[in-house]
């Protein structure tokens, strides 16, 4: 039998997948994201049993995806102090498989909503994620939006609410987007999990506002056809609803956008979307990265 596999590594935790050639999945897993060793060794130990004829993998990043880099598939300049400077894209093909493909984690988890999901319909996409960080990708005519590397649009400096003090917790800039409002960020400004934060909490007032600015800056500046959002954070069903109220009071009708709930919207692969979308960058060699 074919097999293919997949590798969604987050911040948070690693999600391992097999699938057959129908794209059933055969075996999924999650593990903690801990030191390359740890998470690295029981990754091995998944795909052991299993001949891979080729890998899919959505990593956090920074990452290097530039071809012609010396440091091409290496994990750089990351939060995650056990992973700066990771030749990740190395250590797989050695280990596990010697067809691997590699993108951002928001990459896959776009392209998964773009051919299974959400954005099945359309030509372009962004997908955003919040959760222990904040990352974006971009899908546009069926590939991925990047130049000499990929999209950071989780650091993006955002205005700042009167009221707010709060100094943010990226370790770069301080109160960039990720600063302020992902998981961590909001643990540290509230003294609580994001599940346990009442939704009357006036700290969704701000993480609301600033991701309604990111996502304006980001729907003038790519204009794509939808715009969806996954992560831990969104969990919380109150908050879509703030951001589009924000969004709104952001545009002041000057983009129109139709139906703003077709145009704002949550992920529609119930977390399997960056799973579905790494399996299907594994089959890269026998088609087009994204078919027509």
């Amino acid at each position: 039998m074919t097999y293919y596999g997949a590798i969604e590594a987050g911040g948070t935790k690693f999600v391992l997948a097999v699938a057959d050639q129908e794209n059933q999945i055969i075996e999924q897993i999650s593990l903690p994201t801990e030191t390359p060793e740890k998470t690295l060794s029981a990754v091995q130990t998944f795909f052991k049993q299993y001949s891979l004829k080729g890998l899919g993998v959505g990593s956090f990043g920074p990452l290097d995806l530039d071809p012609k880099s010396s440091t091409y598939g290496w994990i750089t300049n990351t939060p995650k102090v056990d992973w700066q400077f990771f030749d990740l894209l190395s250590y797989l093909k050695q280990h596990i498989c010697n067809q691997v493909t590699l993108t951002t984690d928001v990459n896959a988890s776009c392209l998964g909503e773009y051919l299974y999901g959400a954005a099945k319909h359309v030509h372009s996409c962004l997908y955003y994620t919040v959760g222990t960080g904040v990352g974006a990708g971009a899908i546009n005519q069926g590939t991925f939006v990047q130049g000499a590397a990929h999209p950071e649009m989780g650091h993006v400096i955002i205005r700042r609410m009167d009221g707010d003090d709060f100094e943010g917790i990226c370790p770069f800039h301080g109160d960039c987007l990720e600063g302020m409002v992902c998981g961590p960020a909001l643990e540290k400004r509230t003294g609580k999990l994001g599940k346990l934060i009442s939704k009357e909490d006036e700290h969704w007032t701000y993480v609301a506002n600033y991701l309604a600015q990111s996502v304006y800056n980001a729907s003038l500046t790519l204009d794509p056809e939808v715009i969806l959002f996954g992560g831990g954070v969104f969990k919380q069903t109150h908050l879509l609803p703030r951001i589009k109220s924000a969004f709104d009071e952001l545009n002041h009708g000057y983009k129109k956008i139709g139906d703003q709930d077709s145009y704002l919207r949550l992920a529609a692969l119930n977390d399997q979307q960056g799973v579905l979308g790494c399996l299907a960058l594994a089959k890269q060699t026998e088609r087009p990265l994204i078919p027509d």
